[in-house]
């Protein structure tokens, strides 16, 4: 989930992972039993305002395509709300720990978290969920979001969306499938490659990469595909890694096709060019703006979400017939 936006694409379509959500629920004043006259609206907004403070901490890197996507969606649902949205994030586990607990003695009205290592953040969590501040977990993590505490989970079934892509790589004749996961100890990652395998009728076979290496994550997979021509389709788990794989596609002389979990700008160009057979989308603006939204909620109205499953934003297919009507929210940074 890095960015590097101009790179050419050679791939072919993609899909889009999207999902089930909540829709925008408007809390209004009632006269009481005297027949008091509600609050004004400019005093409502007035006390949210001032009242609640929402701290979202990722394990996104500084200009991550994809986190900036999930910190507009944040920072737009504080400004519909009223709620002071704090955004930061440290793709380090021990570091974005230390994020929460930096929160936590904040004392912060609500706090969303991506978790992508759940060893490493569990106990700030928790120490969190103890401290009465609530918690939301989005993007990933969500096997594990009810057992630290937190009130619902917000995001894509990373198994599901996986099983998703492997049958679409199946559907369009592959084989031999390379998975390619970008950052170690990520749980999502490793999940979505484990959908694309029994989704997959063929072999497949797992590549790590580092993303903040993006000269070797295409040489490994160069590398990958000359050492193995039988591969006719690699998987990446990132917009930004799917550009450095069709380079090395290129440079390899390389038949196989791949196709990208999350778009960005190049992506939406190449999937209307037929470079990129297909990607999955979450809808990473909804891992922003639902959670503010519920957590106002909760504060507001004790309002729980999800039914003690998480909401999904995810998975869903874009290609080439639904490009163009998705594309033009690409460009305004909201899909």
């Amino acid at each position: 989930m890095k960015s590097e936006s101009t790179h050419r694409f050679l791939p072919k379509r993609r899909w889009l992972a999207a999902a089930g959500l909540a829709g925008a629920l408007a809390l209004t004043a009632c006269a009481g039993p005297e027949g008091e006259e509600p609050a004004s609206q400019e005093g409502q907004n007035q006390q949210a305002q001032g009242d609640l403070t929402v701290s979202v901490i990722s394990h996104g890197t500084a200009g991550d395509a994809f986190w900036n996507v999930v910190k507009n969606g944040a920072e737009a649902a504080g400004r519909d709300l009223g709620v002071q949205v704090e955004y930061t994030a440290d793709g380090d586990p021990g570091a974005q720990a230390r994020l929460i607990d930096n929160a936590v003695a904040q004392r912060v009205g609500g706090l969303v978290v991506s978790m992508a290592n759940p060893d490493a953040l569990g106990p700030s969590i928790q120490r969190a969920v103890q401290a009465g501040i609530p918690v939301i977990t989005i993007n990933s993590g969500e096997d594990r979001s009810a057992e630290f505490g937190a009130l619902t989970h917000v995001g894509q079934n990373e198994t599901v969306a996986g099983e998703q892509a492997g049958a679409a790589f199946a559907d369009a004749g592959k084989r031999k499938m390379l998975c390619v996961i970008h950052e170690a100890g990520n749980i999502g990652l490793n999940q979505r490659c484990d959908g694309a395998r029994e989704g997959f009728s063929g072999q497949v076979s797992n590549l790590q990469v580092d993303i903040s290496n993006p000269t070797d994550v295409e040489s490994r997979i160069r590398g990958a595909v000359q050492t193995d021509p039988s591969i006719d389709a690699v998987l990446t788990l990132n917009s930004q890694v799917a550009a450095r794989a069709a380079s090395a596609i290129e440079a390899a002389n390389s038949n196989a096709e791949v196709a990208t979990f999350d778009l960005n700008a190049d992506v939406v160009s190449a999937i209307k060019s037929g470079e990129v057979l297909f990607a999955v989308d979450q809808q990473q603006y909804l891992q922003g703006y639902l959670p503010v939204q519920f957590l106002k909620l909760y504060r507001d109205n004790a309002n729980v979400v999800g039914g003690g499953r998480p909401v999904l934003t995810g998975p869903d297919l874009v290609e080439r017939d639904n490009v163009d009507r998705i594309g033009q929210y690409v460009e305004r940074g909201t899909r």
